[in-house]
């Protein structure tokens, strides 16, 4: 193999392992099941010397799902070409339904060799951070919403109704706070909504916080460099 040889790899990525395949570059070239490694980052950069033996320009490819990027992060830094391809529009042949792990690897190393993968935008460190703050915030917002819920669903079910203007104000709580019951297992259950609730608040104020402070020196703008 010349030092001028391609490879395109396609890498099917799991949370333990991550499947290989490998189309050599030259149109309607061998395309072969490579093999199982684990997915961690010695294992990848072994198999990324083996494939490169002998100068070979290696073009890697996978699916964008749960493991995130930093296996693409690990081969860019390689100074390996990779994309991240968005699965749902991966081409599907008529009638090909069955999926495992070596056909979804030998796949894409095919496919990438025909340029029919669409790749999607891979965020940097910052931009996946301010991701995952967003998200974090969602979760405790989504928490405070569905205790909020829980809460409401109770009082509604005692015929607890408050007719205020507005719910969960100060006026709201205070109202809530006068609620009594004759049964002692109702005013339990009560508190440990109303604990659900501030336990939720006290989440989502400092991501709230947070986010508002980061965004302050966060661009969404590639930074470039002089």
């Amino acid at each position: 193999m010349d030092q001028h040889s391609r490879r395109f790899v396609g890498l099917d990525v799991a949370k333990l392992k991550i499947s290989v395949a490998v189309a050599d570059g030259e149109r309607g070239g061998e395309v072969r099941f490579f093999g199982d490694i684990p997915s961690d980052p010695a294992s990848v950069a072994n198999v990324v010397q083996k494939l490169a033996k002998r100068g070979a320009k290696l073009h890697f490819c996978y699916e964008a799902g749960p493991t995130g990027y930093e296996l693409y992060r690990q081969l860019s830094e390689m100074d390996h070409d990779c994309v991240v391809v968005a699965p749902a529009l991966i081409p599907k042949r008529p009638g090909d339904r069955v999926k495992t792990n070596r056909r979804d690897a030998v796949s894409l190393a095919r496919l990438h060799r025909a340029g029919e993968l669409t790749a999607v935008w891979v965020p940097d460190r910052g931009h996946e951070a301010m991701r995952d703050l967003v998200r974090a915030r969602e979760a405790a917002q989504e928490a405070q919403k569905r205790a909020r819920q829980q809460l409401q669903s109770f009082l509604l079910r005692h015929g607890r109704v408050y007719s205020g203007r507005s719910s969960w104000s100060l006026a709201h709580m205070r109202w809530i706070s006068t609620l009594k019951f004759e049964h002692p297992a109702h005013f339990i259950v009560l508190k440990e909504y109303c604990q659900a609730i501030e336990d939720a608040e006290v989440r989502l104020k400092p991501l709230t916080d947070l986010i508002s402070e980061t965004v302050k020196s966060w661009t969404m703008a590639p930074v470039v460099e002089a």
